[in-house]
């Protein structure tokens, strides 16, 4: 990040300290905020927007911890993990600096500082932020997940936590939000990328067909059965086994599934010889998680089994500043495709996708920049070339609007649920609900809770 767009917030009790360093810095950065007393720091995180903060190791506070910088140390990182912290302290107080570096403080200075070395920490630190976060965004973009949104780049610290993992995954989202290649991504960077990727369209697979399918057949076990086939659970051992659409399969499949999972094991079809696999899952679905919690149409004991972590994945206009983006990439490789290379697209033709609702998510922005680099005669895409999808139906109706009010309040119930059950432990609460604590508190500003 370049200092010149950086907000920087010094937290110190030392008035002289806050006006020198607000004096030295104030032409090198956008914004310096500062504040004597700690008590504030929570209120401040809400409230503004800070890319780091200088933060002295002593106050004279009431919090008995025996050094109140690493107390607030603690609880930024409990609420803003990826927020960079610079200590300030006494020469005396090294080793307790040392420790801060432990605790997650990206660096310390020692007063009285240096000028310039503390402006070269700040710049230092800024560099390394910015640096930390488009590596995990480049790795993505080259697994095809483009986004610099706010909420993707919360998708994508999250699957840079979860996906070096052996843990369970289950996507949701709305059709053609990208989760199948989510799913991929999350096989690429395990540590399982050199073994198999199997997919699987369950909700596309007959009563007939499931078992035969998923766990294999002997040759003989049913009329077409001519020969022995391993099914695509044993193809995925040691590797990940990817089953899209689960929440459209029966309850009679949903017992099977779970019974494999839970033995991890697979009879085939016309045999009776459990073959042990060992595979990594991930499932998909389009269904909102409190619709899968309907038992009578699907086991609570299967959601268990298949979300140790769940990923939320963001409508389109939900991430309206990817739009541009997404429609460029687009723009690029069907140009390339169908021999279009210097193609470009007009303001007013973005300006028409911006506004537009996307009902049919990333997909659906993809056919329309694909048919419109076909269609158009000229080198440059106008707002005409954009023909909307009239499959996709209005996302701009009353009865959408009343059914995003009503999943909201379902989110805000299951959040304060989940809080009570925990006893007020967000971190643990966040755990549960499948998310960041940083994206728990977001929801917790947004429902005024």
């Amino acid at each position: 990040m370049n200092m010149k767009h950086a907000t920087i917030l010094v937290l110190d009790d030392d008035k002289d300290v806050l006006t020198a360093i607000a004096m030295l810095l104030k032409k090198e950065v956008k914004e310096v905020i500062t504040e004597k007393n700690p008590e504030n720091l929570p209120n401040l995180l809400k409230k503004q927007a800070i890319d780091l903060i200088l933060l002295d190791m002593n106050f004279h506070a009431s919090i008995n911890t025996g050094n109140e910088g690493i107390f607030w140390l603690k609880h930024i990182r409990d609420h803003k993990p990826q927020l960079p912290v610079i200590m300030i302290t006494a020469y005396a107080d090294i080793d307790l600096a040392i420790r801060s570096l432990k605790e997650g403080a990206s660096d310390f200075i020692v007063k009285p500082w240096n000028n310039q070395k503390l402006r070269e920490a700040v710049e230092e630190t800024l560099r390394k932020k910015d640096l930390e976060k488009s590596m995990v965004q480049e790795d993505f973009t080259d697994l095809g997940l483009l986004g610099e949104s706010p909420l993707m780049r919360d998708l994508f610290h999250k699957l840079d936590k979860v996906s070096p993992t052996d843990a369970n995954i289950l996507i949701l989202g709305e059709n053609g939000t990208g989760k199948d290649l989510i799913a991929k991504a999350i096989h690429q960077r395990s540590l399982r990328s050199a073994k198999p990727y199997v997919k699987v369209d369950v909700g596309a697979l007959t009563e007939t067909l499931f078992e035969s399918e998923l766990f294999g057949h002997r040759k003989g076990a049913f009329t077409d059965a001519r020969e022995d086939r391993a099914g695509r659970f044993e193809t995925a051992d040691q590797g990940t086994l990817f089953l899209d659409e689960i929440g459209n399969i029966s309850l009679q499949q949903q017992a099977k599934l779970l019974s494999v999972l839970q033995n991890r094991q697979v009879i085939r079809l016309g045999s009776n010889t459990p073959v042990s696999v060992d595979i990594r899952l991930v499932c998909a679905t389009n269904l909102p998680l409190q619709e899968l919690a309907n038992e009578q149409k699907f086991r609570k004991d299967l959601i268990y089994r298949i979300n140790t972590v769940e990923i939320v994945v963001p409508p389109l206009r939900a991430r309206q500043g990817d739009i541009e983006l997404l429609a460029r990439h687009f723009l690029k490789f069907y140009g390339s495709k169908y021999f279009k290379p210097n193609i470009t697209i007009v303001p007013q033709a973005l300006k028409r996708l911006q506004e537009y609702h996307f009902p049919g998510n990333v997909r659906e922005l993809q056919y329309i920049i694909e048919r419109a680099v076909i269609m158009s005669d000229s080198e440059a895409l106008q707002a005409a070339d954009l023909i909307f999808s009239p499959i996709e139906t209005s996302a701009a109706t009353g009865i959408e609007l009343e059914s995003e009010t009503k999943l909201s309040t379902i989110e805000k119930q299951t959040i304060l649920r989940v809080i009570e059950k925990n006893n007020g432990n967000i971190s643990k609460a966040a755990r549960e609900l499948g998310i960041t604590r940083t994206a728990l508190y977001r929801r917790l500003s947004k429902y005024e809770i």
